[in-house]
């Protein structure tokens, strides 16, 4: 277990929500077409998810990158465990695995 603050911040806020995007900006107003994306395949999925602005914290925005062993945002963890990033997410999404992921796992979607 780390002793980092910004380490324990993270794992906190990985376990918030069953679902958490670590993204540039916010779901309604993304600051990269990578987060934007992110957002869009999750809406469509119909998930309800929490959402980190890496943009409001330097020591998130480095951490999340050390957290998950990944070198791009947006991060998406589902039920605290790292699923990847937006190529990933875009793949899992297109062949089913994401929508499978998230049912399996009892995420509510609005489907």
């Amino acid at each position: 277990m780390s002793t980092d603050p910004d380490q324990i911040r993270i794992a906190e806020l990985v376990r918030k929500d069953d679902v958490v995007l670590f993204m540039k900006g916010s779901p309604l107003f993304p600051q990269c077409g990578f987060s934007s994306r992110a957002v869009a395949i999750l809406n469509h999925l119909g998930a309800e998810f929490g959402s980190v602005d890496v943009l409001q914290d330097q020591g998130v925005r480095q951490g999340i990158k050390q957290f998950s062993d990944w070198p791009t945002i947006p991060q998406l963890y589902v039920k605290g465990e790292f699923v990847g990033g937006s190529d990933i997410m875009m793949e899992m999404y297109e062949s089913g695995e994401l929508a499978a992921l998230l049912e399996e796992q009892g995420v509510s979607t609005e489907k």
